[in-house]
């Protein structure tokens, strides 16, 4: 994909702008109905994007730690560890008109992959987007596995460069919501 290009989400309700080679998951594997997922080509790194239900019982920083623990559980985490969040500005994001409230945490979770039982370190970024008028908390997430020491199948010039924390922050603020309609009854 192009790395400008506005790429469609959720059956083209929303819409972003998704780093350069991002492949769809759902053209490998199953993906719930609620997620859109892009993995990176040659790196184990991967974009998450979810509609979730708006947890009304958690506010401000308490709302992206308690989304962060939540990942960490379903994903059988074995330990959990915030290293920082940070109020995110509205002004800066696409979706400021109906975003009430935003977060950007970072932290490591140990997880061991299916059928491996070493876990690692692994690197999330979280981004919480809290849309109240749709009841909907959007969490948008970044996983930054450490990288395996496999040697490249190409020339290093080939393959694509690992994904930044830029291609990250231009997936959150390039967020844009089309058709409301996807949120149900309103």
């Amino acid at each position: 994909m192009e790395p400008t290009r506005d790429c469609p989400l959720f059956g083209g309700a929303f819409s972003a702008i998704l780093p350069t080679g991002a492949i769809d998951v759902s053209d490998l594997r199953p993906v719930p109905d609620n997620q859109e997922v892009f993995c990176h080509p040659v790196t184990d790194q991967s974009l998450i994007v979810e509609l979730l239900e708006l947890q009304a019982h958690v506010r401000g920083e308490a709302a992206a730690r308690y989304h962060f623990e939540d990942v960490g559980g379903v994903q059988g985490a074995r330990a959990v560890h915030v290293e920082s969040v940070q109020p995110l500005s509205l002004e800066n994001l696409a979706l400021r008109g109906c975003c009430q409230e935003a977060w950007v945490l970072s932290g490591k979770q140990q997880i061991a992959k299916e059928n491996q039982q070493v876990a690692k370190d692994v690197t999330l970024h979280q981004a919480l987007l809290r849309l109240p008028p749709y009841q909907t908390d959007l969490l948008l997430t970044f996983n930054q596995p450490p990288p395996d020491n496999r040697s490249s199948l190409g020339p290093e010039n080939l393959s694509p460069a690992p994904w930044s924390l830029g291609d990250f922050e231009q997936l959150v603020t390039s967020l844009t919501l089309h058709d409301p309609n996807i949120f149900g009854p309103q």
